[in-house]
């Protein structure tokens, strides 16, 4: 429930608080005082989408602040979000739309995206104006209405019916997918393919590119490494007995070694020079060891490069090293795999598909049957309600339809084929046969702007008795109607109050005497600047108001004593109801 609906800088109203009770509230106004200022702001705080123009000329920005009445399960999305409501249970929602266009949503204090207060208030507050009028023309909306009015026996394999439908969905795409490239998945293993089966021809070891290039460097220049090897032998030890380093670190050695006992110093370079001799000593037989191990081989030359010629054709298309050529093939190899393993994905998501559409048709079934038992309850029920509407011999007949499609397309439902979509495959209609012998209609053929009014409010009623909302708001949805329909509207709406909050912006004095409350939108202007406010109204400020809606005269005998008529006449029926 609405608490309190507190406006600043929105449109012409500068700064208003509606407070709200229980009961049918109504709002009234001059035209262009401001009226749908209210059902606006209500809107920001529903999440609705902000514009920048309805900020008042000369104002920064609006801000609208609301008081909800909330149930536990709105209190936790809310301390979720790290907002607080009151102590009394109630919570505190907020939008500020700034002059530029930019926007902010509060909740319980906590600053919060536009789209969550659509969340926390679509179980409080549904909303009603002219436009939903044009909206329940649409075959979506009464489908929708229907299931809606169908409850559970819809809403449960409806449910189930959308994530199939989304898997299956799902499922044909990646069918599609799969069958268009079916031949560059073709091509590309017969890419893999060739090049695996060159790999494994090759069958190269790791790091072999490597070491075979030191070999070839090797053996290509081994008579030159030969020489070098034996002239460094001849340097460190002379076989001819030539002046060798060996001969030269013995000899200064030896000099060292007779003035050991004369100096520390010098017996520690002796032994360092001892140690180098030894150095020498195995450097020069590993180097005599090399130089003899220098064969020239013509013949293991030519296989090195042989060898290295075939790694490099596979470097040159698979990889900069053999390590990395062996990792390509390792990818390749499992990609393979999966390339050839189309046909069994095929058929796996072929089979897929068919599980899916047979599980749809039975859901769909189940929908169709639970619809078609509903849309006799629900027309029977809003052509009840026309009849207190006064339009007692209108009738509401709401049918469903089923189209024939080609067997490769459509749904297999009990033995057909029929077109299907997220909701099933159901067209609902509601057909308006407004007099006695009249063919039903679509709303959109059959009804007048003041029929399709009644047509709405008897909609809503009855969905008020399957779907409930705490708070209603009607925004003008009376527009067409007058005399003793617009009675029976006022009758409807003060009803439909005993079990929930309604809030009614309405031009009708017919409708506005059967409120438990009378706000009216009040204009002023100094010339320069018009102002709007809201005034509650009591009894005496109703017959002025009531009489200034019947006549235009606020002080006229006759007005006035018209609207004290239609109080005591709403007065009266409410009674009886």
């Amino acid at each position: 429930m609405i608490e309190e609906l507190r406006i600043t800088s929105l449109g012409v109203i500068e700064e208003s608080v509606l407070e709200l009770d229980h009961g049918l509230s109504v709002i009234t106004g001059e035209t262009g005082a401001g009226k749908t200022m209210l059902v606006t702001a209500l809107g920001l705080l529903l999440g609705s989408r902000a514009d920048s123009g309805a900020v008042r000329t000369g104002a920064g920005r609006a801000r609208v602040e609301g008081r909800f009445t909330a149930g536990p399960e709105v209190r936790a999305a809310l301390e979720e979000l790290g907002g607080d409501a009151d102590e009394d249970g109630s919570v505190l929602l907020a939008r500020q739309v700034s002059a530029e266009g930019r926007s902010r949503a509060f909740a319980g204090g906590a600053s919060v995206p536009v789209g969550t207060l659509a969340e926390l208030t679509a179980p409080l507050v549904a909303v009603h104006g002219q436009s939903d009028q044009h909206r329940l023309l649409r075959p979506e909306t009464q489908r929708e209405c229907l299931d809606r009015f169908a409850g559970a026996p819809v809403e449960e394999p409806l449910a189930r019916y959308g994530e199939d439908y989304r898997r299956l969905r799902e499922v044909e795409r990646e069918l599609d997918e799969v069958l268009r490239s079916t031949r560059e998945r073709a091509q590309e293993a017969d890419l893999l393919r060739h090049g695996l089966e060159e790999v494994e021809r090759t069958a190269p070891q790791p790091g072999e590119d490597v070491a075979l290039l030191a070999e070839e460097q090797r053996l290509g220049n081994a008579d030159t490494l030969r020489v070098a090897a034996e002239q460094a032998r001849e340097v460190l030890s002379s076989e001819d007995g030539a002046p060798d380093a060996l001969g030269a670190v013995a000899a200064a050695r030896r000099l060292l070694e007779d003035v050991r006992a004369d100096d520390p110093e010098a017996a520690a370079l002796a032994d360092r020079l001892a140690e180098a001799s030894y150095l020498l000593g195995d450097v020069a037989a590993d180097v005599a060891s090399y130089s003899t191990g220098l064969d020239s081989d013509p013949a293991r030359l030519a296989e090195v490069s042989e060898r290295r010629a075939a790694l490099s054709a596979l470097t040159r298309k698979y990889g900069d090293t053999v390590d990395e050529v062996l990792a390509w093939s390792e990818r390749s190899a499992r990609r393979l795999l999966d390339l050839d393993d189309t046909d069994e994905v095929l058929g796996r998501l072929r089979a897929e598909r068919e599980t899916l559409r047979t599980t749809l048709g039975e859901l769909a079934a189940e929908i169709s049957r639970a619809r078609a038992e509903a849309a006799v309850r629900l027309g029977e029920q809003v052509t009840a309600e026309l009849t207190e509407l006064a339009m007692p011999h209108a009738r509401i007949e709401v049918t469903l339809t089923r189209a024939e499609a080609e067997e490769s397309d459509g749904l297999p439902v009990e033995g057909r084929h029929l077109r299907f979509g997220r909701d099933g495959v159901d067209e609902v209609a509601m057909l308006l046969a407004a007099n006695t012998g009249a063919e039903p209609r679509p709303l959109g053929k059959g009804a007048s702007g003041g029929e399709l009014s009644r047509v709405m409010l008897a909609v809503e009623v009855v969905l008020s008795d399957v779907v409930a909302a705490p708070t209603f708001v009607f925004d003008e949805v009376d527009a067409g109607v007058g005399g003793k329909a617009a009675v029976e509207i006022g009758r409807r709406l003060a009803a439909l109050a005993r079990h929930a909050q309604v809030v009614v912006v309405t031009h009708l004095p017919q409708v506005a005497a059967f409120a438990d409350r009378h706000v009216v939108v009040r204009k002023s202007s100094d010339g320069l600047v018009t102002t709007s406010g809201l005034l509650a109204l009591d009894d005496a400020d109703r017959v002025r108001e009531l009489s200034r809606m019947l006549a235009g005269l606020e002080e006229s005998e006759t007005a006035i004593a018209h609207a004290e008529e239609l109080l005591a006449t709403a007065r009266e029926v409410r009674g009886a109801g």
